[in-house]
């Protein structure tokens, strides 16, 4: 029988074992590869990271293509209505993946999700955003939403960092379930 101590050492620690696992097999899965294009992977520096958005791979193919480094400070936003939608989906985004859960309709002064994120970024988080708001289905980009354009009013010393996902649409397309093997890239542009 383990020690009360040792116990919650585990139990603290399952969600890192767990998190390193599943980072290990998005990168098997998605064969993803990183280009950093102007801009330096490792300087901590906070940023906002924009991507397209075509597949629930997304963020965390986004994620595990990060250096260890910034993804300890990197969050991803996502849909709370979705990710919060009950107990086991809410575990997942918020303690494996360290998710900022926001409001996407009924948004109040109390509850809105710019500030939300603003916050987030002034306690030295960086951000993962979609600014189209929801997937894709064909991987054309759809016009964003102008929460990006309000946060970065906000918060002016972010870096903003456009990410291009290529073939993630492919491997895991809105409304399958089961993915297919293909070889995808993350593609890090010039800081805006």
């Amino acid at each position: 029988m383990l020690p009360p101590s040792a116990f919650v050492i585990l139990v603290s620690s399952f969600p890192i074992m767990l998190r390193s696992a599943f980072i290990l097999f998005i990168r098997l899965l998605t064969g993803a590869s990183a280009l950093w294009q102007g801009c330096d992977p490792r300087e901590k520096k906070l940023r906002i990271y924009f991507a397209n958005h075509g597949s629930h791979l997304d963020f965390v193919t986004l994620w595990a293509a990060l250096p260890k480094e910034l993804r300890e400070h990197t969050r991803g936003v996502a849909a709370r209505d979705y990710w919060g939608r009950n107990a086991f989906l809410r575990w997942i985004a918020v303690n494996l993946f360290n998710a900022l859960l926001i409001r996407r309709e009924g948004i109040t002064k109390e509850d809105n999700p710019v500030s939300q994120m603003a916050d987030a970024l002034r306690s030295g988080e960086s951000l993962i955003l979609f600014p189209e708001g929801t997937r894709s289905r064909d991987g054309t980009i759809a016009a964003f939403k102008p929460g990006l354009y309000h946060l970065a009013a906000r918060v002016p010393e972010a870096e903003l960092v456009p990410v291009f996902l290529q073939n993630l649409n492919r491997i895991l397309p809105k409304g399958h379930l089961l993915p297919i093997p293909l070889i995808s890239t993350v593609v890090f542009g010039k800081p805006i």
